[in-house]
């Protein structure tokens, strides 16, 4: 169904609908705030220049907050899984060679581009 929704409706009213979902969650699901930052003019303008239509640059700081939050919980739950495979290592007292890890990881990729 989504298909035949998006084929008639066009691009446009797509993007309005979304806008007013995203203004929907300002208005009825923000309820904290992060401190005010103090930055350069210069970074201010940088960022300012960058922004997409429609954009503002308080929406811009959210998504960079979210985009930052999601990056450090992903980088927490790496180092989470090398700590353990660290400590099943040390428990099992099996390790693997660099050259096995390097030959696994060789033959993955060929894998990959032969299915290109």
């Amino acid at each position: 169904m989504r298909r035949d929704f998006a084929e008639w409706l066009p691009e446009i009213e797509v993007e309005r609908i979304v806008h007013c979902i995203c203004i929907a969650e300002v208005l009825f699901m923000k309820t904290a705030t992060i401190p005010p930052l103090l930055v350069t003019p210069d970074l201010r303008h940088d960022a300012e220049s960058v922004l997409r239509e429609g954009e503002t640059l308080s929406s811009f700081v959210e998504e960079s907050l979210r985009k930052q939050v999601e990056h450090r919980k992903f980088q927490q739950e790496f180092i989470a899984r090398g700590l353990a495979a660290r400590d099943k290592a040390r428990d099992t007292g099996r390790y693997v060679s660099k050259n096995e890890v390097m030959d696994a990881l060789r033959s993955t990729l060929e894998t990959a581009q032969s299915r290109q």
